[in-house]
């Protein structure tokens, strides 16, 4: 009898000097949740990876089309930062209250190029008037969706502008990120897309055919910010990191421009 009750007070003892441990033991760190436009992920990944290194802390990244993100978002996503590629997607979620204020920067700039396969002998200067259905042969051109897939909609503004739209708005291939036009060209299924000048110079199976003129498309401006419903403590770390000249470097290899002034924007 003795020994049961012994063995039983040794089992209680045992159970609560477990519990005292587990209590005393930190919380794992949660890892940061980064929504990121697609075109951002060789350089994010790079540049979030470093800052592992940095801290010890370690971010976990959704990558898709800035408008399914800040749609994701806006449906309950749990996500800490959103890094889009334009700044009309950031005003959504700014509007629709999502977005910490005070912590949103535009961080970065970018090119809007036309691509090619890798072996194509295309050729075409972007002046206006220029007739880009003659260029396709009877191909498809590869651009993300018009209305709403940032590339898509920089690329439709320089066709308009260019006066080339109404040649070739029956021939569009659109898809649901710049990536995935990337893609299209890359294994030779379009004979010409519309990318940012990162994606191009990511994929050695392309080539840029020629550099849209910046006053053909509004400016290509990349804004992040916080989420208004984030509680990680390390997302403001993170967000600072992506802003420091450790980070700079990856961005900037990967074709980047890293913009003078960080503001709110509009």
């Amino acid at each position: 009898m003795g020994t049961a009750r012994s063995r039983k007070g040794a089992f209680k003892a045992l159970i609560f000097g477990l519990a005292l441990a587990c209590s005393a033991m930190p919380a794992q760190a949660k890892e940061v949740a980064v929504f990121a436009a697609v075109s951002l992920k060789n350089a994010l990944d790079g540049a979030t990876a470093a800052w592992r290194r940095k801290t010890g802390k370690s971010a976990v990244i959704s990558y898709a089309a800035s408008n399914a993100l800040a749609r994701q978002i806006e449906a309950g996503a749990p996500a800490d930062l959103f890094f889009s590629a334009d700044l009309d997607w950031m005003d959504y979620a700014a509007s629709k209250n999502l977005i910490r204020p005070g912590t949103r920067i535009n961080l970065l700039g970018n090119q809007l190029v036309l691509i090619a396969p890798k072996g194509a002998a295309a050729q075409a200067s972007l002046q206006p008037g220029i007739d880009l259905a003659s260029l396709l042969e009877g191909g498809r051109l590869a651009m993300g969706q018009v209305d709403a897939v940032p590339a898509g909609k920089y690329g439709k503004a320089a066709l308009e502008k260019l006066g080339a739209w109404d040649g070739v708005k029956d021939r569009v291939a659109q898809t649901e990120n710049v990536r995935a036009a990337l893609f299209l060209v890359s294994r030779g299924e379009a004979p010409l897309g519309i990318v940012y000048k990162t994606d191009a110079v990511s994929d050695p199976n392309v080539r840029i055919v020629a550099t849209f003129p910046e006053g053909t498309h509004p400016p290509i401006v990349y804004p992040v910010a916080m989420t208004q419903d984030s509680t990680n403590p390390d997302a403001a770390s993170l967000l600072d990191f992506l802003r420091s000249a450790d980070a700079k470097r990856f961005f900037e290899e990967q074709g980047f421009t890293l913009l003078k002034t960080a503001g709110s924007g509009s």
